[in-house]
């Protein structure tokens, strides 16, 4: 419940829940539960991955999409976390690196909750997976251990595994192809590719498809705020370059030979209302082609699920960079618990509960925030208002109403009692 608000920067150490009398006492105990070794991080995933096999029924029609990616956590001024790591932003160069894979709803785009969550530190990586640090790995090399976890968790839909372009080597589309049933979307760069038996760049391709007109006009969509549309064509193409593998630390630099690899590559053009294109998606999976290229597309654009998920544990939520626990481990089991208030967040925000829209406006009212024009809610609001909402509820219980109106006329120096 401690994690049931938005955290400012001035104040985001630990919360005493509001119907707690012993603030400090319940501080404390807060600090000792996150520096317990004996809380282990597989413990707190379970309840995760529990509420995302219930969530999956009203989310899920066909496929259950999990988003891998990572953010950076920047503490450059906290030299009390002795095992920060060396990062590779030149802004900040110490602090932990987070990996996660998030589960998604293939009817909304909504997140149901983190199934993987990892955190690089000096001292190795601290993972949700497994209850001991250990050594760390290239981040490409984390996601096939992290794409079998959850599959190995039985969550009643298969699964699509969606990353950005840092995914994108022919290594690794390899290396899942070659797990049963293991489907994957991934934006590629302009790489090469083999189609109609011709290797060209994904560029060309698509000025190819441009010139024969193949590029379908599929759906609206919001391009920084602002209305667009979306565009699709879609290719069958063959990956027969060698593989690259690049371990500069470990002295391994090769190129491996592998068989050649088909996959569906599916080019989305976002333009605006004069047709001038704003983003361009070079896009290979190996998703059954009953799924038409209008929802592959779809798909990858709800990547930005996890996009909001760092968010809310940073900067428009948790305030994740301002915590003061001083080691990853500490953090890490943190972050799961204020994961769990996401859980809460994100299940309201899809609830098709008759007062589900009556609650979302009274957390929005209650957070003081105030939405665009057409937004009826933002995750952050809902996240602030549920912890104003928990304060209100135990003053009601704590206190009648006439003497909660008392003390408002005493706090805000009112001569008369307040009208009832």
């Amino acid at each position: 419940m401690c994690h049931l608000q938005a955290t400012q920067v001035l104040a985001s150490g630990i919360h005493a829940v509001p119907d707690i009398s012993a603030s400090f006492a319940a501080t404390q105990a807060a600090y000792r539960f996150f520096s317990n070794p004996r809380i282990s991080l597989p413990e707190l995933t379970r309840p995760l991955i529990d509420a995302a096999r219930q969530e999956a029924a009203q989310a899920c029609d066909r496929y259950l999409l999990v988003v891998h990616d990572w953010s950076q956590l920047m503490y450059p001024e906290h030299t009390l976390k002795k095992d920060r790591a060396t990062l590779s932003s030149r802004r900040v160069p110490e602090g932990y690196e987070l990996q996660t894979a998030l589960l998604v709803g293939d009817r909304d785009g909504l997140p149901l909750a983190p199934a993987v969550m990892s955190l690089r530190a000096a001292d190795g990586v601290h993972c949700s997976r497994c209850r001991d640090v250990r050594p760390a790995v290239s981040p490409l090399d984390e996601l096939d251990p992290a794409m079998t976890f959850v599959e190995q968790q039985c969550l009643g839909y298969p699964l699509v595994h969606i990353a950005d372009a840092e995914a994108d080597a022919v290594g690794h589309y390899r290396q899942w192809s070659e797990r049963p049933g293991r489907l994957f979307l991934v934006r590629a760069d302009d790489r090469y590719v083999e189609d109609a038996g011709q290797e060209r760049k994904c560029s060309a391709i698509r000025e190819q498809l441009r010139k024969n007109k193949a590029f379908a006009d599929v759906r609206d969509v919001l391009y920084h705020g602002r209305g667009a549309r979306q565009w699709i064509a879609e290719v069958p193409v063959r990956l027969t370059r060698p593989a690259q593998r690049n371990r500069p630390q470990a002295g391994d630099r090769q190129r491996i030979q592998g068989p050649p690899l088909a996959l569906r590559l599916v080019i989305s053009e976002v333009r605006d209302p004069q047709g001038k294109v704003l983003a361009i998606w070079y896009l290979l999976t190996n998703v059954p082609a009953d799924v038409d290229s209008a929802t592959i597309a779809l798909w990858y654009y709800w990547r930005w699920s996890v996009e909001s998920y760092f968010k809310l544990m940073k900067s428009a939520g948790m305030n994740v960079e301002h915590w003061q626990q001083t080691s990853a481990s500490s953090i890490a089991r943190r972050l799961l618990v204020a994961s769990m208030a996401s859980v809460m967040v994100w299940q309201l925000a899809r609830s098709k509960h008759p007062n589900a829209p009556a609650a979302r406006k009274l957390l929005v009212k209650l957070s003081g925030r105030q939405m665009k024009r057409g937004r009826e809610f933002t995750l952050p609001a809902l996240l602030a208002g549920m912890w104003t909402l928990l304060a209100m509820l135990d003053a009601l219980e704590t206190h009648s109403v006439a003497e909660l109106r008392e003390l408002a006329r005493l706090a805000f120096n009112l001569p008369d009692p307040l009208p009832p």
